[in-house]
């Protein structure tokens, strides 16, 4: 049986490149995935499809992060299109802009927070009320659910012009940790996945020197792929790690295994 048969799970950001990944890689472990995005609806559409012409469940559920209502709305509307349970929530939106912090606004800052750090408070609360509801997991076994949060390892190896990002990845793993804590009783389990340099189309001809520097750092010698990470969150929503909870796993080549020295 396939890792995550009979588990609906919701990806939020899965218009983006990591997003697709990681839900391709539920749907092909058996999960019914509901694929959020705000504006890249043409980039979900595509992958939904892909799911279901192989056979899979999926969905796309429009919203906007940014707003606290939205963020329920969005997990009610994942939930009942899977029959009112929700088994597995990954908050994967996020964006990443470059600013250094001597020109930085408040509201630059604000606008980094908000949506890579606020909208996972916000699609968690959301997500554990429904998993607590449903009160068991797929076929009627003990647990509630589970919840991954992709954060970065510049959580704790900043960026130059990242400040921000780098900021509320850090804070990412914190609220990850919290809510283990907070969530546990009721079964329900809180992870963080830290992606180092993924793969996107463009990226080398973008940034040749960055990526030629970050495959001589990696000790396995490439970027990352989307289905990397992809791997990793299947890996956290599924029984394998039934007694995983508060931790931090870090996908990224080994390049933070290198000394800095």
């Amino acid at each position: 049986m396939r890792l995550l048969e009979g588990h609906v799970a919701l990806v939020t950001g899965a218009g983006g490149g990591i997003g697709r990944g990681i839900a391709l890689r539920f749907a092909e472990e058996g999960a019914a995935v509901a694929l959020h995005c705000r504006t890249a609806v043409e980039a979900a559409s595509d992958m939904a499809s892909r799911i279901r012409d192989s056979g899979g469940r999926a969905v796309v559920l429009r919203a906007d992060l940014d707003d606290e209502d939205a963020c329920a709305g969005l997990v009610r509307e994942a939930a009942e299109w899977g029959g009112g349970r929700l088994t597995a929530l990954v908050n994967n939106a996020g964006v990443q802009p470059t600013r250094g912090l001597a020109g930085m606004t408040v509201a630059e800052w604000r606008a980094v927070v908000d949506t890579n750090l606020s909208s996972v408070f916000a699609c968690t609360q959301a997500a554990v009320e429904v998993m607590r509801a449903s009160g068991t997991g797929p076929g009627g076994g003990s647990g509630s659910g589970s919840v991954t949060h992709i954060a970065s390892i510049e959580a704790s190896h900043p960026a130059a012009d990242h400040a921000h990002y780098a900021a509320s990845k850090a804070a990412v793993v914190m609220h990850a940790r919290a809510a283990a804590l907070e969530y546990g009783p009721y079964g329900i389990r809180v992870n963080t996945v830290s992606p180092g340099l993924i793969h996107r189309e463009g990226l080398a001809e973008a940034w040749p020197e960055g990526v030629r520097r970050w495959e001589r750092a990696a000790p396995l010698g490439r970027l990352g792929r989307p289905e990397d990470v992809g791997d990793a969150c299947v890996f956290l929503a599924s029984p394998l790690a039934s007694w995983i909870t508060g931790q931090d796993l870090v996908v990224d080549g080994g390049v933070t295994a290198r000394p800095t020295w």
